[in-house]
């Protein structure tokens, strides 16, 4: 299945909530959700449809797969994984998808949106452990360093992302060298930690059928 590259205010409108796509436009009055509070398409206002347990449990998977930007057959593999440790497979899950290197630099506020954050790794702008890695979904874990490539700290969009930094909230499971622009991964994140409004078990119960 290849990528979505539509609109994604529609996968906002669909949800019927913000997922948060694009960064600070979701915090703005132009977000679709804010002008236009209804499913895409002709009259999908006035439909009104009961859906199904199995159609809940759908809905909260791709809303997970949106929000992470990872394709089908990727989150199989990552519910795979989370399956196989130990502990709650649905929090297990969420930190696989967390733990991925475009979300943690989104995360340290290295890119306004997650979609962001894999342009960046893929343009060879970060760097692991003092060795740059432009793989979007490689996992990053306790105790690894990322920072940016020699040369793209002399960047406009490097020194728009260091303007605005100090704005953004970063999770406590990481932390920021806002005078190195580095960030480390202190732990593996807790469900609590993990701020997307997501109903995992309902995933869970996806796969277990």
């Amino acid at each position: 299945m290849a990528r979505y590259t539509g609109p994604v205010c529609r996968l906002c409108r669909r949800q019927g909530e913000k997922l948060y796509l694009k960064g600070e436009r979701c915090m703005s009055l132009k977000c679709a959700i804010e002008q236009h509070n209804s499913p895409p398409g002709m009259h999908q206002a006035n439909r009104r449809r009961k859906v199904s347990e199995r159609g809940l449990q759908l809905r909260e998977k791709q809303k997970v797969r949106f929000i992470y930007g990872v394709l089908e057959q990727q989150f199989r593999r990552h519910y795979k994984e989370a399956s196989r440790r130990p502990g709650a497979t649905g929090e297990n899950l969420l930190q696989e998808l967390e733990l991925r290197l475009d979300n943690v630099v989104y995360r340290l506020g290295f890119s306004d949106s997650r979609a962001q954050g894999r342009q960046v790794v893929l343009h060879g702008h970060i760097i692991l452990n003092g060795r740059k890695l432009n793989i979007p979904s490689a996992r990053i874990k306790p105790g690894d360093r990322i920072g940016w490539a020699q040369g793209s700290n002399a960047s406009e969009y490097f020194k728009i992302m260091e303007a605005g930094i100090k704005s953004k909230a970063i999770p406590t499971w990481l932390t920021l060298d806002l005078t190195q622009m580095t960030g480390r991964v202190l732990t593996m994140p807790t469900r609590q930690e993990i701020d997307t409004r997501v109903n995992e078990q309902s995933i869970v119960e996806w796969y277990s059928r």
